[in-house]
C-alpha cells in the first residue's frame, strides 16, 4: 500500500528515512507551499533551521500514463553524480537528498537564501541584465556540454523500474483533439479560444512544421519559466552562484531552442499580462499601453540571448535558423500558457485573446517577430559574436505541400 504523506506523518517519514533523528527535535513548523497540479509539496523546517522540501506525486500509481516526473528529477540528480563535469556547475548543482520510488516521494534541500525570479521581478519591477546573462550562460553551458553526447542521451533514456521507453517526448504540440465533452469542461468564453485556434490554419501548419523539425540533441530542462529560476537574496553583492535552476521534473533529451523559447515566453508573459484591454482598443494600441512595456524587458531579453550565443556560438552553425526557432517556441509556449489558464481558472478574456494574437505572429512570421520582440534585427543581436565567428546564412527550403491529419472541428460553432 502506497504511503500518503501529510503534515501529520511527514516527520516520522523523514526519521524512518534517516533524514532527521529524534534527537534533532524537529520543530512543529511545517508549511505547505503552493502544491502543483501533479505533486503534493511540504516544506519542513527542522530544529537546526535546516529546511527540506518533500514532494509526492499524486497520481504516480494510476494507470493513466502518468509521466513519473519525480523519477525524472531523481534521474537528473543521478546524471550529475555520474558526470561531475555537469554536477560541478553551481547553478544546476544537485539538491536531492532522497528518493523513494515505491511511494513516489522525493526530498531535496530548500534554499532559503534564494527567491523565485518571478517574485523578484513582480515585487521590485526591475529586470537586471546581469541576472538574464547568468541564466543564458548557465543554460548554454548545459546544452553545449551535452550536445550530441551519446553517453548523456543513453543515461536519460533510463526508465522507471519495470517499464520501457521507446523514445523521447516531443513537446512541440498544439491543441489536442477536441470532442463534445469540452462543452461540459470549459466556459463559453473559453470556447472562443478553441474556435479561433481552429480558424487559424497558418497557426496549425506552423506548429506542425515545428513538431516535424524538432531535433532532440542535448539535455533540456523543458519547463524553464521564471518560477523555476531562483536568484540569491544578495545577488547584487555576489559574483557567483547568482542563480539556481530548479524543478527538473520535465527534463529529458530535447531541442535547445525549446528551453530558450519557453523562457522567452515567460518574460513576454510579464508584458502581455499587464496589457490594458478593452473591446474599443485595437490590439496594437493595447500592446503599447501595457503597464509593463516591452521596452523595459527588452534589455534583459537581449542580454539573455546574447549571453547564450556567446557561451554556445556553435549552435548557430548547427542550426542557422536557431533564433527563429526560439521565437516560434516562445509562441508555442504562450499558447500552452493560455491552455493552462483555461484549465486552472476556467476563463479566456481579452488579455488571453491578445496573447493568442501575439503567439500566432511569433509562430507564423518569426523573422518579422524578431524585430518586434527584441527591438532590433537578428544581425544586430548577433553582432557581438559575429566578429569572432562566421556563421552560415539560413538556407531557404523549398516550399513543399505537407499532408496533415484532418483537423478536429467544433461542430456548430
Amino acid at each position: 500500500m502506497v504511503l500518503s504523506l501529510s503534515s501529520h506523518n511527514v516527520i516520522q517519514y523523514l526519521q524512518d528515512a534517516g533524514l532527521c533523528s529524534s534527537e534533532d527535535g524537529p520543530s512543529d513548523k511545517s508549511e505547505l507551499p503552493g502544491s502543483s497540479q501533479n505533486n503534493f509539496n511540504l516544506l519542513v523546517t527542522l530544529a537546526d533551521n535546516r529546511q527540506l522540501l518533500i514532494k509526492q506525486e499524486r497520481n504516480a500509481n494510476n494507470n493513466d500514463g502518468a509521466p513519473h516526473e519525480l523519477f525524472q528529477e531523481w534521474l537528473f540528480h543521478q546524471l550529475l553524480q555520474q558526470f561531475p563535469v555537469l554536477g560541478n556547475t553551481s547553478a544546476i548543482a544537485p539538491l536531492v537528498v532522497h528518493f523513494d520510488e515505491e511511494n513516489s516521494i522525493l526530498v531535496r534541500s530548500y534554499l532559503n537564501e534564494y527567491q523565485e525570479l518571478a517574485t523578484l521581478y513582480h515585487n521590485n519591477e526591475i529586470f537586471p541584465q546581469e541576472i538574464a546573462s547568468a541564466i543564458g550562460t548557465t543554460l548554454a553551458g548545459l546544452h553545449r556540454a551535452t550536445y550530441n553526447r551519446r553517453e548523456y542521451r543513453d543515461f536519460m533514456a533510463t526508465a522507471p523500474q519495470g517499464e520501457f521507453r521507446y523514445g523521447f517526448y516531443n513537446p512541440a504540440q498544439g491543441v489536442g483533439s477536441i470532442g463534445p465533452e469540452i462543452f461540459g469542461t470549459v466556459t463559453t468564453d473559453a470556447l472562443k479560444f478553441y474556435v479561433l485556434y481552429q480558424q487559424y490554419e497558418s497557426l496549425e501548419s506552423a506548429i506542425a512544421d515545428l513538431a516535424y523539425s524538432w531535433n532532440p540533441c542535448c539535455l533540456t530542462h523543458n519547463d524553464l519559466k521564471l518560477n523555476n529560476i531562483l536568484v540569491h537574496s544578495r545577488w547584487e553583492q555576489l559574483d557567483n552562484c547568482l542563480i539556481r535552476l530548479i524543478d527538473w521534473e520535465a527534463c529529458s533529451w530535447g531541442d535547445p531552442a525549446f528551453d530558450l523559447g519557453t523562457l522567452l515566453a515567460s518574460y513576454l508573459g510579464i508584458w502581455l499580462k499587464s496589457l490594458v484591454v478593452d473591446p474599443t482598443i485595437e490590439l496594437e494600441e493595447s500592446l503599447h499601453l501595457a503597464l509593463t512595456p516591452l521596452e523595459i524587458l527588452q534589455p534583459s531579453i537581449i542580454a539573455l540571448i546574447r549571453a547564450y550565443i556567446n557561451a554556445f556560438p556553435m549552435i548557430l552553425e548547427y542550426r542557422s535558423d536557431f533564433i527563429s526557432r526560439v521565437i516560434q517556441f516562445a509562441g508555442l509556449a504562450l499558447i500552452h500558457q493560455i491552455q493552462e489558464m483555461i484549465t486552472c481558472w476556467k476563463h479566456f478574456n481579452n488579455v488571453e485573446l491578445c496573447m493568442l494574437q501575439v503567439a500566432k505572429s511569433l509562430l507564423v512570421v518569426p523573422e518579422q517577430a524578431v524585430l518586434t520582440i527584441f527591438g532590433m534585427s537578428e544581425s544586430e543581436i548577433l553582432n557581438t559574436v559575429a566578429k569572432i565567428h562566421k556563421f552560415p546564412q539560413p538556407v531557404k527550403e523549398q516550399q513543399l505541400l505537407q499532408i496533415y491529419y484532418e483537423k478536429t472541428r467544433l461542430r456548430g460553432c
